[in-house]
């Protein structure tokens, strides 16, 4: 157990390489811990409201966060100090493999796509009619998976901007999103206890699991057919997609 927080922790992020993990809180800080030692290596402290979304870099090097003080901020993971700070209310975040653009999701029912060189807007999505509450990026970083409070899922070109198709997820708030490595799948979680397996070339929903409480986040392992989930009892669910042939 890693205890240096003064209050609830909305968000955790891993490195690629599993020596640290970057935690953000509702007492408006980030943590960075050694996992090896198990010590905290410092504390970020720019935000001045509770942090709700954390993504890494695939090299390590960076951290994004979202904060409900409308800021999304960028992070030396080396130094500890701020590079810059992105303006949107933000509720999800997620990186390109490439580390080169952040996605983020709004309480403003919009994404935006910035360049983590520059800082800069590149362009905002727009489709939702709700919180966009959580995002997911495909390995290729060539799409996006959002899901939203208007309950549904929507798969977006990180090329031209347009929105691709969108998936219509009656009476069930999403949690959480992850997408397999191979891009071809989706995984969602939502409120009303279910987890959902999403085919993303037909847009077809093809298994889903009911669990004893509602979903309130998940994972799934490079193999693309192992999944994890937890909900909001304290259960932790370890699944496995049948009829799908394991990714090497």
């Amino acid at each position: 157990t890693l205890k240096g927080h003064s209050s609830s922790v909305y968000a955790v992020a891993v490195t690629a390489d599993g020596k640290r993990a970057i935690s953000g809180s509702d007492d408006n800080t980030l943590k960075v811990w050694d996992l090896t030692t198990r010590k905290e290596q410092f504390t970020l402290n720019d935000h001045i409201s509770s942090v709700n979304a954390v993504a890494v870099t695939a090299d390590g090097k960076r951290a994004i966060s979202g904060s409900d003080d409308k800021t999304l901020k960028v992070w030396d993971l080396t130094t500890g100090k701020e590079q810059f700070t992105l303006n949107s209310w933000v509720n999800a975040v997620a990186v390109t493999a490439d580390g080169k653009r952040a996605i983020s999701g709004s309480r403003n029912t919009t994404l935006k796509v910035w360049d983590l060189t520059t800082g800069k807007e590149q362009f905002t999505l727009i489709g939702h009619t709700s919180s966009v509450y959580a995002v997911a990026v495909t390995a290729d970083g060539k799409r996006v998976i959002s899901a939203s409070y208007d309950d549904t899922l929507k798969a977006w070109d990180l090329t031209t901007g347009e929105q691709e198709f969108s998936l219509k997820c009656y009476n069930n708030l999403e949690n959480a999103v992850a997408v397999t490595t191979d891009g071809k799948r989706a995984i969602y979680a939502s409120n009303y206890n279910t987890l959902k397996v999403w085919d993303l070339l037909s847009g077809n929903v093809i298994a889903s699991f009911t669990g004893e409480s509602s979903i309130a986040s998940c994972a799934i392992a490079p193999d693309g057919v192992t999944i994890v989930a937890g909900d909001e009892s304290g259960r932790v669910y370890f699944l496995r997609l049948e009829g799908v042939e394991a990714l090497t």
